[in-house]
């Protein structure tokens, strides 16, 4: 559950799941950030084309799950980058985030989809 599971867990799942196979000799940053490319592309591909009725009807039925999988995809590739490169991922998200709230201040950009060079 997302609520109780931490992102340790979910490293230290990864990890373990790898190690057993002996793939780390596989996971190189290349390899890893291609995998990520890959899997998010995959993601996409099931949306290419759709209109948003299409896509709401897509994630409320039972092609849900393969939105789900390739989601996992992803987030299982960008776990095994992190641990395989020492990366924290927590820290590296709150940095992120306070790099992007100056670049967005609430109240120039609330309800605005434009990007931070388009608005200043």
């Amino acid at each position: 559950m997302d609520k109780s599971t931490t992102i340790q867990e979910l490293i230290d799942l990864v990890k373990n799941f790898c190690e057993q196979r002996d793939w780390d000799q596989f996971h190189s940053p290349k390899e890893l950030a291609i995998g990520i490319s890959t899997e998010a592309n995959e993601l996409l591909q099931i949306f290419r084309f759709k209109s948003v009725e299409e896509m709401k009807t897509l994630m409320d039925g039972p092609k849900r799950s393969c939105v789900e999988e390739e989601l996992a995809d992803v987030l299982y590739f960008v776990l095994r980058f992190a641990q395989m490169n020492n990366i924290d991922l927590s820290a590296a998200i709150k940095e992120k985030i306070k790099k992007n709230d100056a670049k967005y201040p609430v109240e120039q950009v609330k309800g605005s989809n434009k990007k931070y060079d388009e608005y200043l």
